[in-house]
């Protein structure tokens, strides 16, 4: 690639790439040498030069060119593991990624189970403003359940993809280059007859074979297909080579100005938002990525981090997103504590440290003036410099504000089921701040799909441990007694005998919500059943007692899927 033009924002500049343009100023300068050869030359290069500086001109055309954002969290990052969620989750979070402003919602991978199928099926109906995608192998047999998936969707995505390096055909399809051919053309065609709008992925193309993929692309357009996906899928790609695949399979592809190409990045090498941005430099107008970029193994594209980085760094990246930047940390708060899965403290844009400044240089500089070391604000994502502190005293239309603000649209009986919540809390503890109120609000919304609620739980020290737990399902209450190593595994047996479901406990932890001795403590639990494991969250002051929710949440999902 050409070097940069400090003239015209586009790669390559022919003039600076030719020694026409002095490097330093970025002016073009005097050709040196002489003589007619070298005057056409540089005539030649000033014409291209010239060009490059109408493109540039069109400034206002550029600035307002749109890249769609397509959220995979429910379906790639929730194979990341511990992330798994259930459908009541997932209908939660495709609602907040809607009111995020993301294009389009992948919301699962429909023939890979029931709860799969029903979880799409549910965002799909439910999704009323942004469309929704179901992923599926280019077979026959997934194309249609993924269809059925997106019945009453409003603006449906079908997504079909195979592989298309030599690795992934040889080892795993044990296709030919031909048949792959064959088997896109034929998945595109039967998918178009059934969704209005078809993405194919050439899998695992950042290992492929340039000119196979200009034809795998070009297969899959003239089989109707609207978008053209061409993943990194093994986080193998560096920003210069993926740019340079982009333009070149673009450039080389028949129809490719009729669709929309899309890249959809792993972060194996750590590289996945920069290679999203070099991927639009080539010429992507669509960026599929995750919430805290969670995915699996390393990861996917951060939606957050990648998305900011265009607002932040328009100058370089002059691109618009529909996504709304004052929602990013509830969306990133909200995954967080449906999965279980912690924020690490100097995450970008939403973690724990990303806005805070302990050096007393940094300091000094913000006391000065903020933007000497921040590059954008906590508020433009939805982070406020300080937090409304709810107590005991406060009324449902304060606790209803204040849900609004973090992003929560509750209805009036669910209000007031928060309200009995929010005051038991307040009597334990002398402030509530917003990240116990997130819990709580998590909490009361899990509750409603529950088949056991937990009345009580007493438990006593000692070699053994004694837990009394009690149990409501429906009208009926169940309590028992039970010993164990300790009191929580005192409880967890309780809790075993009085369901009759046996988990076996794989991870447990517990950190606090907010600071203070008085704090919410959050516990998460993995419990496996048999050949499933099912993610478990609770909260309480009281340690045991949200232990015991995480573990009863956990047999709660098991109990559900027993049930349907």
């Amino acid at each position: 690639m050409g070097p940069f033009c400090r003239i015209c924002p586009f790669r390559p500049c022919p003039m600076r790439m030719n020694g026409i343009v002095g490097i330093e100023s970025g002016i073009p300068g005097k050709i040196e040498s002489a003589g007619m050869a070298l005057l056409v030359f540089g005539v030649v290069a000033a014409q291209a030069h010239d060009a490059h500086m109408k493109m540039a001109k069109k400034g206002t055309r550029a600035m307002a060119a749109r890249v769609q954002i397509f959220d995979t969290t429910l379906r790639d990052g929730e194979q990341s593991p511990g992330a798994s969620m259930n459908v009541q989750e997932k209908v939660q979070l495709a609602l907040q990624l809607e009111r995020l402003g993301v294009d389009i919602i992948e919301a699962g991978f429909p023939v890979a189970s029931d709860q799969e199928f029903e979880a799409v099926s549910k965002a799909a109906e439910l999704v009323k403003t942004k469309s929704v995608a179901a992923l599926s192998r280019a077979v026959s047999g997934d194309i249609e359940r993924a269809a059925k998936a997106l019945e009453k969707a409003a603006n449906p995505v079908l997504h079909t993809f195979i592989a298309t390096s030599d690795i992934h055909i040889e080892h795993k399809l044990r296709m030919t280059r031909d048949l792959v051919l064959e088997n896109a053309d034929k998945a595109v065609r039967l998918a178009k007859k059934l969704v209005g709008r078809v993405e194919f992925s050439a899998e695992d193309a950042t290992r492929s074979d340039w000119d196979y993929l200009v034809q795998a692309a070009g297969v899959a357009i003239a089989a109707g297909a609207d978008v053209i996906n061409l993943p990194d899928t093994v986080g193998f790609t560096t920003p210069d080579e993926i740019r340079e695949m982009f333009q070149y399979v673009i450039g080389k592809t028949p129809g490719a100005d009729k669709v929309v190409f899309s890249s959809h990045n792993h972060n194996d090498l750590g590289l996945a938002v920069a290679n999203a941005l070099a991927a639009v430099q080539g010429g992507a107008r669509q960026i599929e990525c995750t919430i805290n970029g969670i995915g699996e193994r390393a990861g996917n594209t951060s939606l957050e981090e990648v998305v900011m980085a265009m607002r932040v760094r328009h100058d370089m990246h002059p691109f618009e997103t529909g996504i709304v930047a004052s929602e990013l940390y509830n969306t990133s708060r909200l995954l967080s504590n449906l999965t279980g899965l912690s924020i690490p403290y100097n995450k970008p844009i939403v973690g724990r440290n990303a806005f805070a400044h302990e050096s007393g240089i940094h300091q000094h500089g913000m006391i000065a003036n903020k933007a000497t070391y921040e590059i954008m604000t906590p508020e433009s994502v939805g982070r406020p410099r300080s937090e409304l502190v709810l107590g005991k005293h406060s009324g449902r239309a304060g606790l209803a504000k204040r849900c609004e603000e973090l992003g929560y649209h509750l209805s009036d009986e669910e209000i007031s089921r928060l309200y009995q919540d929010f005051i038991v809390l307040a009597d334990r503890k002398k402030e509530v701040f917003e990240d116990d109120l997130r819990v709580l609000i998590v909490a009361m919304q899990n509750e409603s799909f529950e088949v056991y609620h937990l009345g009580q739980v007493r438990t006593a020290g000692g070699d053994p441990a004694m837990a009394f737990v009690k149990l409501r399902k429906g009208d009926t209450v169940f309590t028992d007694t039970a010993t164990g190593d300790g009191p929580v595994d005192a409880a967890f047996q309780a809790v075993d005998r009085i369901t009759g479901y046996k988990g076996n406990l794989k991870e447990f932890s517990i950190r606090a919500a907010t600071g203070g001795t008085d704090a919410l403590g959050e516990a998460h639990v993995t419990v496996g059943f048999g050949k499933r494991t099912f993610i478990g969250t609770g909260a309480s002051t009281d340690i045991i007692e949200a232990a015991v929710k995480a573990y009863l949440s956990a047999v709660n999902k098991y109990a559900a899927l027993q049930a349907g």
